[in-house]
């Protein structure tokens, strides 16, 4: 399916990136990963400029051209009580910076009919107390998503996805956790890496712009006390 193809996945050592990483590889695809675990391509800090400049110095070096470039690195995620001006700028320049700046250094090498499929969150939707760095990161690149959309019309497709719960383990659920959900269970990586790789196919080729959430329904159903197994907790409000 993408034989001889180039795919350069962001966080792809482990959790979702790892997953996607696979499937590439199994589609018949090069996969450069770059990431802050140890991996068999590039281990580096994606909140680093000279670090990405190397990285993507790296990948054209090595194979001239990218086909698909996938924005999965994790930003940290810390709230209003805890987080820092600094580590709050860290989550940006991971969760937005480095897809930016990815895109803006491959855009001379992207091959024909390229894609870049971004990772957001459900979050950009929806937040929990405190997670304001890595909520505000996911919202930037859903946003990011639509501007490279036009910026690169004509020349590529640009896609986000939009994660609810998703298990990287791939433990499967049983009980409230998994009928509170519309579809039944909580999700796993493939979940994602199948959307992925059918973004970056040639059957989504009049897709371009969207953000796609794949959360099993999630943030399309109400939850009330006693429903679904949830209660509501003595002195708290839904």
């Amino acid at each position: 399916m993408f034989t001889n193809r180039v795919a350069v996945v962001t966080g792809g050592a482990k959790g979702i990136g790892k997953t996607i990483a696979a499937e590439f590889r199994k589609a018949g695809a090069a996969v450069c990963v770059i990431d802050l675990l140890p991996n068999d391509y590039f281990v580096g800090d994606l909140a680093d400029q000279k670090v990405l400049e190397t990285f993507a110095q790296k990948v054209i070096a090595d194979y001239g051209r990218v086909d698909f470039l996938i924005n999965n690195a994790l930003p940290l995620m810390q709230g209003l009580d805890t987080c820092s001006y600094d580590a709050f700028n860290y989550a940006l320049r991971v969760g937005v910076t480095a897809p930016f700046y990815l895109t803006k250094l491959f855009t001379p090498h992207f091959a024909p009919g390229a894609s870049i499929v971004n990772v957001s969150s459900s979050r950009d939707r929806m937040s929990q107390p405190q997670t304001e760095s890595y909520t505000a990161a996911k919202g930037g690149i859903a946003a990011l998503t639509h501007a490279l959309a036009v910026s690169l019309a004509g020349r590529m497709r640009v896609n986000s996805i939009s994660p609810g719960w998703i298990n990287t383990d791939f433990t499967v659920y049983t009980g409230p956790d998994a009928v509170q959900q519309p579809a039944g269970r909580v999700g796993n990586p493939l979940d994602i890496a199948n959307m992925v790789l059918f973004l970056c196919s040639d059957k989504a080729g009049f897709i371009t712009g969207e953000n796609i959430c794949i959360d099993g329904g999630m943030t399309r159903q109400m939850i009330y006390h006693n429903d679904f197994g949830w209660t509501l907790q003595e002195g708290k409000t839904p």
